[in-house]
């Protein structure tokens, strides 16, 4: 391939390989068997006790298993072949998932959690101490089980930041997995919402203030509705559909307009179909005096090498146009704009 793509950083979000969706339903099985046990000792533990804090983690377990589901759906139905109706495939169908599973943690965990607050401030008399000792136990081994599940899900995520030479912070924010990316968050709330129950119902055992309880629910809902936002902006994002990263659209561009045959890339368009599957869509304008035959030589060879170079970028259309003043002046525009959104980027 000619021009000099040295400058082209890695694109985190699409550094993840066919390969890597094995390692994905593992972490959620994984997380899902985790959480489904937790979830029943939880419930029986809070409902024994009487603390609205413990019952508050059940939902928040029992979300989390209901939205593994979810995901678990999204990694076989994302990979059917394309048909007529979805000609660029179902890779789509993460993207809506995870929505889901957003969803679930607000309306399941966040809410219920908030309810169970409220409810705790009803509670009279003193809490009894030999149940509350119980369901400290029950998040003593929750936090466990838990934790064992974060650290699986943060060993699959080094690896693919790993692979795509990148730091494992930014890896966090641009992975392109919502699978992976939505187990995180999950492990992680849980394991910060299993020490707020500790806290809470330690707090009302020490003083006998159900308010301790109370506080400790609604700060476990607000970081369930915290997390379900994240999650639901980026699902939404990717539904909508957003553009590849930045460094790869500039080296994709710096490809085209190096080509001989080349006089100016015009327009470069790019979007996220799934989890292994990109579309480009460019409009060139060509040197002067080249045979229609040369032309589409031309195409194939460029079209070929960039599916060739960046293999998810699959779906790959060039458009053969003239370009005027303004277009030129665009693509002036275009390109300036990507040299800073890299800069701004690789600063972060």
């Amino acid at each position: 391939m000619t021009g000099d793509n040295s400058g082209a950083q890695p694109d985190a979000r699409t550094a993840e390989t066919p390969s890597d969706d094995a390692g994905t339903r593992l972490t959620v099985w994984v997380a899902l068997a985790a959480n489904v046990l937790i979830a029943a000792a939880k419930a029986v533990a809070g409902a024994v006790a009487g603390a609205p804090a413990l019952l508050s983690e059940a939902a928040h377990s029992v979300a989390d298993s209901v939205n593994e589901g979810f995901l678990l759906a999204s990694l076989s139905r994302s990979k059917r072949t394309p048909d007529a109706e979805h000609p660029f495939g179902y890779g789509k169908e993460r993207y809506f998932w995870s929505l889901l599973a957003a969803v679930g943690i607000f309306v399941m965990g966040g809410c219920f959690s908030f309810f169970q607050g409220f409810e705790a401030l009803r509670e009279k008399g003193e809490p009894e101490t030999g149940a509350y000792l119980a369901g400290m136990a029950v998040l003593g081994v929750a936090l466990l089980a838990e934790g064992g599940s974060l650290l699986r899900a943060l060993a699959q995520l080094r690896g693919q930041a790993r692979r795509a030479g990148v730091p494992v912070a930014r890896q966090v924010r641009e992975a392109g997995d919502p699978t992976l990316r939505t187990v995180l968050a999950e492990d992680g709330s849980a394991v910060l919402g299993v020490l707020l129950a500790t806290a809470g119902l330690g707090l009302h055992m020490a003083t006998g203030n159900a308010v301790w309880e109370a506080a400790a629910s609604w700060s476990i809902g607000l970081l369930l509705v915290f997390i379900a936002y994240r999650l639901g902006r980026a699902a939404r994002g990717q539904l909508i559909g957003e553009a590849v990263d930045v460094g790869l659209q500039r080296a994709i561009l710096r490809y085209l307009a190096e080509q001989p045959e080349v006089d100016v890339v015009t327009q470069l368009l790019t979007m996220r179909l799934g989890q292994h599957s990109a579309l480009l869509a460019a409009r060139i304008d060509l040197v002067d005096g080249l045979e229609s035959t040369d032309v589409e030589a031309m195409s194939e060879r460029l079209k070929e090498t960039i599916r060739s170079t960046w293999p998810h970028v699959d779906q790959v259309f060039l458009d053969v146009t003239r370009a005027g003043a303004a277009d030129r002046r665009a693509a002036r525009r275009h390109r300036a704009e990507l040299d800073r959104a890299v800069g701004d980027r690789d600063r972060t």
